[in-house]
């Protein structure tokens, strides 16, 4: 192989984005701008109510304030340069960018992966065992729970991410996506690349499966210690403590079942299309999950509006 049409860390990798939709690209540009808005002021002020309410002082909104710290983190990886691939006729990102952009997004993915089935545990035992929460999920237990989240997630990260860039990438480089998605990145290496499917799959199933399998366990025994509530109110109560966090994880792992588990296309045509509306929901993937968790909180919480309503009164108070 002439190694001479290999990459090195001086080479640009080409991005296509909606290159062949050139009408939908100031459309997706205006949306997608304010979803991003959205998401740097929502998790900013949840996290912020989080932090000045001693009120939230508590597991779960300590598990809440990380989880929207990493949606921040997460979505300046790719936004930005999704936001300029729509206004600039050629839209490249240089190797050394395409590997930060790739290790922030397996970082982000899997420690959120992580977090979402330790605030699953966190209303397993505050429903299950509600005696025993304040020991089991004491100060000194969850604190080192969201930091072995971090530290997974980015450990799985460096793992993928060097993987991915020690190989030999050959051709024009052309990534059929709008940003440095890592399927897309692996069909232009010119090696063997079945060590990284096998790595992938095993982080899958590490970082998807057990969490998933996890929460699945939890809410058994969360949605059997309801049901044996005898009062009706009793039932509302205990249900509304964990139904924010159900409906966060239904949102974040039925993207990602819906972007990887359905059937591809064996039509030129439609597979065009298919093409287009994969790019689509990867990009929507990763910007309505981290806007939709502060307004799903939010809505559904009512600690976290009963904080901002006091926080506003408190400015009132001394203005």
């Amino acid at each position: 192989m002439d190694r001479s049409n290999q990459t090195s860390p001086m080479v640009q990798f080409i991005l296509l984005g909606l290159s062949a939709h050139p009408k939908l690209e100031k459309t997706f540009f205006v949306l997608i701008l304010l979803m991003y808005l959205v998401i740097l002021l929502g998790n900013g002020a949840l996290i912020l109510v989080t932090i000045l309410d001693s009120r939230l002082h508590t597991p779960m909104y300590f598990f809440l304030g990380n989880l929207s710290f990493l949606d921040i983190c997460y979505t300046p990886s790719s936004v930005p340069l999704v936001l300029d691939g729509f206004l600039t006729p050629r839209k490249t990102i240089s190797f050394s960018g395409c590997a930060i952009q790739m290790f922030l997004s397996f970082a982000m993915g899997a420690t959120e992966c992580v977090l979402l089935g330790m605030m699953a545990f966190d209303r397993y035992v505050a429903i299950c065992n509600p005696l025993r929460y304040p020991i089991v999920m004491s100060k000194a237990a969850y604190v080192p729970m969201a930091t072995s989240s971090w530290a997974a997630g980015i450990a799985n990260s460096v793992v993928q991410t060097s993987q991915a860039m020690q190989l030999p990438f050959c051709g024009d480089n052309v990534i059929n996506h709008f940003s440095c998605e890592i399927l897309a990145v692996l069909k232009l290496a010119c090696a063997d690349i079945s060590i990284n499917v096998i790595s992938m799959v095993v982080s899958n199933v590490i970082f998807l499966g057990v969490p998933v399998l996890f929460i699945f366990i939890s809410y058994v025994f969360i949605i059997a210690t309801i049901l044996r509530i005898p009062s009706a109110e009793g039932r509302k109560k205990a249900f509304s403590t964990c139904s924010a966090h159900l409906t966060v994880v239904l949102v974040f792992y039925g993207t990602i079942l819906f972007m990887y588990g359905k059937p591809k296309s064996k039509d030129p045509l439609g597979a065009d299309k298919q093409d287009l509306a994969d790019k689509l929901t990867s990009l929507f993937y990763g910007v309505v999950t981290p806007m939709l968790n502060p307004i799903i909180y939010s809505l559904r919480n009512k600690d976290v509006k009963a904080a901002v309503r006091n926080l506003v009164r408190q400015k009132h108070l001394t203005e």
